[in-house]
């Protein structure tokens, strides 16, 4: 055992300092393997960017109460006497201002986006003032909340940056109403920054919504208290309700996102690793081809064929790690944090969020050039192990 590793170790230093020699082919693998990976990357942090903003928002003691039978708030309608009962139900935290609860609509409205100039489905919430004690990660960054009862809105940090004429002090026509950028605000870079803010009891008659609302937004005791409390709604013969978690319902609006662009980019990384499998295999079988006396000398020395086969496999594994390593590389630099949206299919309307290039990615993308290298090494390294010595040895 200890000579067969010897042996091994001897035919992999042999293989590796002889690379320079290959410069050029091995060269071209490695740029094949890294236009795989940050492509795999790129896209990939895509559905992570996407993830982060949805399933991020929320809080496990926060829920949200929609009507029964609704997959999204924009399929439910709530009136006005039931979102009452909703916040004086047992188990909606207390604060100095009452119950910790809001009652929202929100309406889509077209805005252009900076970049193409082509319109956009963006929400406009409708909020009470007990949103910002139900979401307490939300805070005002530029300008000022809104006043209450007025037709000033505030505008969450990536919706400024993504769409037109929603800096402070823009003004805008909508609906029914003139409205009139008041505040930017943050929230960790979650979905509610895709959102633009107004006072709910504006929003209603500007948009003829009567006094109906599409959901109530509720803080809870405490996150073991959400089914004791979810039981109290749902039993409730006054009301027509589910209640989710905030975390789960925004967690199950992003899979069907997240599902497509993983499947869409493990699609295209499939299809181009085939290819950088292919500049592998020619790589290695032209190394093969000029270490062809170099192996048969080794195999006349009595060096096995199975400490050829993995000389040939490593060689192959670094130069695709190597691929892989810079292709991360590239991809965090060119791509982590770059602000784009999609769309959301729940509601219809933009989500803006942030490419993320997280650890977990990098070491898939080093994983799949790792595959590839020796998916691209395998036979080549079987032929040098079966590469005739007699034969070989006749092009000394």
């Amino acid at each position: 055992m200890f000579r067969w590793l010897s042996q091994t170790v001897t035919v992999i230093g042999v293989s590796l300092r002889s690379v320079p020699q290959r410069l050029g082919p091995s060269v071209v693998a490695i740029v094949g393997i890294t236009g795989v990976v940050v492509t795999f990357v790129a896209v990939l942090s895509i559905a992570e960017g996407f993830n982060a903003a949805m399933a991020n928002a929320g809080s496990p003691d926060t829920a949200i109460i929609m009507r029964g039978g609704s997959n999204a708030e924009l399929n439910s309608a709530l009136a006005l006497d039931s979102t009452r009962i909703i916040a004086d139900t047992a188990g909606v935290r207390r604060g100095e201002n009452g119950p910790m609860a809001s009652a929202e609509l929100f309406v889509i409205l077209n805005v252009p986006k900076q970049s193409t100039g082509t319109d956009a489905n963006v929400p406009l919430r409708g909020i009470q003032m007990g949103a910002f004690d139900v979401r307490p990660e939300v805070e005002i960054v530029e300008g000022r909340l809104f006043t209450p009862g007025t037709n000033e809105i505030v505008v969450g940090r990536s919706a400024s940056n993504l769409f037109s004429n929603l800096e402070l002090g823009a003004v805008n026509r909508w609906g029914e109403n003139t409205w009139t950028v008041v505040g930017i605000f943050e929230a960790g870079g979650t979905i509610s920054e895709s959102e633009i803010w107004c006072d709910a009891a504006v929003l209603q008659p500007a948009y003829r919504r009567g006094s109906t609302f599409q959901s109530v937004v509720a803080r809870l005791d405490s996150a073991e208290t959400f089914q004791a409390f979810k039981d109290r709604l749902t039993t409730d013969p006054r009301l027509d309700v589910q209640v989710e978690r905030e975390t789960d319902y925004y967690r199950s609006q992003s899979s069907q996102v997240r599902a497509i662009i993983t499947g869409i980019g493990s699609v295209i990384a499939l299809l181009m690793g085939i290819g950088a499998v292919f500049g592998a295999v020619n790589t290695m079988y032209n190394a093969v081809a000029t270490r062809t006396r170099e192996i048969a000398t080794l195999r006349a020395l009595g060096f096995s064929g199975s400490s050829v086969v993995i000389s040939v496999l490593v060689e192959s594994a670094l130069l695709a790690v190597v691929g892989g390593v810079i292709g991360g590389g590239l991809a965090y630099a060119a791509f982590h944090g770059y602000q784009t949206a999609t769309m959301n299919f729940q509601t219809f309307s933009q989500v803006a969020f942030a490419f993320t290039v997280t650890p977990a990615l990098l070491v898939q993308g080093a994983i799949y050039a790792l595959l590839m290298g020796l998916v691209g090494g395998l036979f080549p390294a079987i032929r040098a192990a079966r590469m005739p010595i007699v034969t070989a040895l006749r092009e000394l």
